[in-house]
C-alpha cells in the first residue's frame, strides 16, 4: 500500500511537470519562426498529379468520434484519445510547429476525416500544414493530441502553454472551458 501511495505521488508530479506553467518562453510564434529558419516548414510543392490527388481523397481518413470523459463528452480519434484545440489559433491555419508540435502533435489524416459515434460530419475538415500534410479540423479548429495522453486519459485540459490555452473539444465544436 505504501508503494501505491509513492507511485501515485510520482505520477502526479510527472503529469504536473509534463504540461502547463509555460512562461511563454517558447511561444508558438517563436517555434514557427525557428522552423522557418531551419527549413522545417518548407513550402508545399505544386507537382502532385491529379491522379495522386484523387487517390489520396479516396482513401479513408482518420475516424473521429465522441467519447465520455471527466470533462463531459469530447471529440476523440477512433481509439478514444481526446483532441485539443489551441485557443491562440483564430482561423483554421495551424500555428503550432517545432517544439509546440512535439508536445502537441497535430491530428494528421491521409484522406477525408470520417465522423463516427456522435461526431458531426459537417464540422469536420482539414487544413494543410507547412510540410504539406493534412491536419484534421473540427468546426474550423485544427486538432491536436497531447503527447502523454492515451485513450481515456486527458492530462492537459485548460493548460497554458506556447502562448495559449489548450482545451478539449465538445461535440458541437466549442472548447470545454
Amino acid at each position: 500500500m505504501k508503494w501505491l501511495a509513492i507511485f501515485a505521488i510520482g505520477a502526479a508530479a510527472l503529469v504536473a511537470a509534463g504540461c502547463g506553467d509555460d512562461d511563454d518562453n517558447g511561444t508558438a510564434t517563436a517555434s514557427t519562426a525557428e522552423a522557418q529558419k531551419t527549413g522545417a516548414g518548407a513550402a508545399e510543392g505544386g507537382d502532385a498529379s491529379s491522379a495522386a490527388t484523387a487517390a489520396r481523397a479516396a482513401r479513408p481518413g482518420k475516424a473521429i468520434k465522441v467519447v465520455d470523459s471527466d470533462y463531459g463528452r469530447v471529440v476523440a480519434d477512433g481509439k478514444g484519445e481526446a483532441f485539443y484545440l489551441f485557443d491562440l489559433e483564430k482561423g483554421k491555419r495551424s500555428r503550432c510547429y517545432g517544439a509546440c508540435a512535439k508536445a502537441w502533435p497535430p491530428a494528421i489524416t491521409r484522406g477525408k476525416p470520417r465522423a463516427r459515434g456522435g461526431a458531426k460530419a459537417g464540422l469536420l475538415g482539414t487544413t494543410r500544414r507547412k510540410n504539406g500534410k493534412r491536419q484534421v479540423t473540427y468546426k474550423g479548429h485544427p486538432l491536436y493530441y497531447y503527447v502523454d495522453d492515451a485513450p481515456g486519459l486527458i492530462l492537459c485540459q485548460n493548460v497554458f502553454e506556447f502562448g495559449g490555452l489548450w482545451l478539449v473539444v465538445k461535440p458541437n465544436g466549442n472548447p470545454v472551458t
